[in-house]
């Protein structure tokens, strides 16, 4: 069973203007293979956000962290600098295949900026902000990711996890 972490990036969501949706939608779509073992809300700080990621890699011992929120084009949308500031190694192929997955339903899936990463031996993927994008994209993840999980997970023993 792979443990996940759920990271929903939303300024009015932190302060409880706004009920998080996409975060609830992403546990819902996770198969029986996944165990939620974390799920938060943070406001778009680049800072906390990175310190998450770690938080969730390094402490938690979470095999996948899936975020959701703060990947688009406003000053404030900074999820994708979090993670590569996190990151160990970048993956880039997976952020690419989403975007590429996500143009099927609309032109402005090339405007999202989400990234891919690896951080240990836990994956790091952004997801869009909306139900309807995180619904899209984690129906194309499941059943995909799960190989690149089991390469990062056999050499556990290794790296001191």
């Amino acid at each position: 069973m792979y443990k996940v972490g759920i990271v929903t990036l939303s300024d009015k969501g932190y302060r409880g203007e706004r009920e998080d949706l996409s975060g609830p939608r992403i546990r819902e779509l996770l198969t029986c293979d996944y165990e939620v073992i974390s799920y938060s809300i943070l406001p778009d700080d680049r800072a906390l956000i990175r310190d998450e990621l770690i938080r969730l890699s390094d402490e938690a011992g979470c095999d996948l962290v899936l975020t959701t929120g703060g990947t688009g084009m406003s000053p404030r949308d900074v999820t994708p600098e979090a993670t590569m500031d996190a990151a160990d190694r970048n993956a880039p192929g997976i952020a690419e295949a989403l975007r590429n997955h996500s143009m099927q339903y609309t032109d402005r899936a090339m405007l999202g900026r989400g990234a891919s990463a690896i951080r240990k031996q836990t994956l790091i993927i952004n997801l869009p902000g909306s139900v309807k994008a995180v619904t899209e994209s984690m129906e194309y993840l499941m059943g995909r990711i799960e190989h690149g999980l089991d390469i990062l997970l056999q050499n556990e023993g290794e790296c001191g996890r």
